[in-house]
């Protein structure tokens, strides 16, 4: 049975301030936007 998704942990966990937090979140971003991703993060 799947959970019903928490979306303030969502946001802490997968956000966009959560990514640009460390290094390798910056990357995920970067990377993303070089591939023209419509949404960059949760």
């Amino acid at each position: 049975m799947l959970s019903k998704g928490n979306t303030r942990k969502r946001h802490k966990r997968h956000g966009f301030q959560a990514r640009m937090a460390t290094k390798g979140g910056t990357k995920v971003i970067k990377r993303r936007r070089n591939k023209g991703r419509k949404a960059l993060s949760a």
